[in-house]
């Protein structure tokens, strides 16, 4: 990723948050202090990689409340709470609303250490993908008209004198928009373009040619 990962430590209890900043410094990460929600949600950055360790009784805004907030800002950070009232409807709570995982105070330091280490890798591996998912899209929107027609028959496995016939053009004109199609994807093989094209939700894997993807191609001018 482009920016250095964080964790967001959210508690009321200067001691505590000092005490896991440290820990969390100790090991090479990079750890941001809030002593209450409403500070951390102002600050937070929804663009970098991170993850939220947060006190659930905090004055103010409680735990549960900053999660339901970042959720209502369409802000998906991995949250981890640590509390020294895990009674069970908090807990229970808590992991339906998305929590990663509960720790109790007080925190054994290794497990926290492993929480947090689990979390930022989820959460960059999300990002990963979903960066991932936009960059084929902005391929896929690149397409001409044509080239779109040519790519979804081809990534059904029709040959090219079959596009050709369902296109009304010729298997040279149909082998020109291939390369075409297959230099925008950024794809090296077919097998590449196929890949792409499950990813785009364009065909189904399983059922290449099936009801999802079976939409006729448009007839346009060469």
């Amino acid at each position: 990723m482009s920016q250095e990962q964080v964790v967001y430590v959210v508690d009321d209890d200067q001691g505590m948050l000092d005490s896991t900043v440290w820990l969390l410094e100790s090991v090479g990460l990079q750890a941001l202090p809030f002593t209450n929600g409403r500070a951390f949600l102002d600050a937070c950055d929804p663009a970098r990689p991170a993850c939220v360790l947060l006190d659930v009784r905090m004055p103010g805004m409680g735990g549960l409340n900053v999660q339901e907030e970042l959720h209502a800002r369409g802000l998906d950070l991995p949250v981890i709470f640590v509390s020294g009232h895990a009674d069970v409807p908090i807990v229970v709570r808590a992991f339906k609303s998305g929590a990663c995982d509960f720790i109790e105070k007080p925190c054994n330091e290794q497990l926290l250490l492993d929480s947090v280490q689990q979390a930022l890798r989820r959460q960059s591996e999300r990002l990963a993908r979903r960066d991932g998912t936009a960059a084929l899209r902005a391929r896929l929107d690149s397409l001409t008209p044509r080239e779109r027609d040519v790519l979804l028959p081809l990534v059904q496995g029709y040959t090219s004198r079959e596009i050709a016939e369902q296109l009304a053009i010729s298997v040279k004109t149909v082998e020109l928009y291939r390369a075409r199609v297959m230099k925008r994807m950024q794809a090296e093989r077919l097998s590449d373009l196929v890949g792409m094209a499950c990813v785009a939700g364009l065909i189904d894997p399983l059922d290449p040619r099936g009801a999802q993807s079976a939409q006729a191609p448009q007839t346009q001018p060469a």
